[in-house]
């Protein structure tokens, strides 16, 4: 037995250094981390286009001299219009009460659009018509290219009442006061307001 435990000593002496020098075993793999996917971008908020009317506009001759568009949003309506061949300088810009423009003097596109019988005017104390809009600045070259909107009552909606509406260019400016035209002359171009598919 002595022999035996003696010989066990001797191995295992001999065998420290080597084992002393086994390399460690390697840690166990940590294990793979996933790349987190990249967050969606926000999604665009489409806004669904609102109600819309356009009036094919054209002067005493009868000849097309551009468009007027309206979109109904939640704030109000948006105009906008593209015009030429007018003469150039300051001309009133009205939406009519009836939508019917026989030329050459557009009277059948009766007064401004005035569903609240307000006075004329948006410097006028008992104003404005819901028709009144701002005063176009035709350049040297007949063209006029503009974009307003109305949020006094104005949908397009209300252009389609019984008897339609219209829209009318003027021979002089409108001095936004007097009643009930604005001392804005004779009418120069018109065009009957039309529904636009969606």
């Amino acid at each position: 037995m002595k022999i035996r435990a003696l010989l066990t000593a001797t191995v295992l002496t001999a065998a420290a250094p080597v084992l002393a020098q086994a390399p460690a075993a390697p840690p166990p793999a940590a294990p793979a981390q996933e790349t987190p996917a990249p967050a969606p971008a926000p999604a665009k908020k489409v806004i669904p286009p609102g109600e819309t009317a356009k009036a094919p506009v054209k002067d005493a001759q009868g000849k097309d001299v551009g468009e007027v568009t309206f979109e109904q949003t939640k704030q109000g309506v948006v105009i906008k219009g593209t015009l030429h061949d007018l003469p150039p300088g300051q001309h009133a810009f009205h939406i009519h009460e009836t939508g019917k423009c026989e030329a050459p003097d557009f009277k059948t596109a009766g007064g401004h659009f005035n569903p609240t019988k307000k006075a004329h005017g948006m410097m006028s104390p008992k104003g404005k018509h819901v028709g009144d809009l701002p005063n176009l600045h035709v350049g040297q070259d007949g063209k006029v290219q503009f974009d307003t909107f109305s949020q006094n009552g104005l949908t397009v909606k209300s252009l389609f009442d019984k008897d339609g509406s219209a829209v009318v260019v003027h021979t002089k400016e409108d001095d936004y006061q007097t009643d009930p035209t604005g001392d804005a002359g004779g009418r120069i171009a018109c065009g009957v307001v039309e529904k636009q598919q969606p």
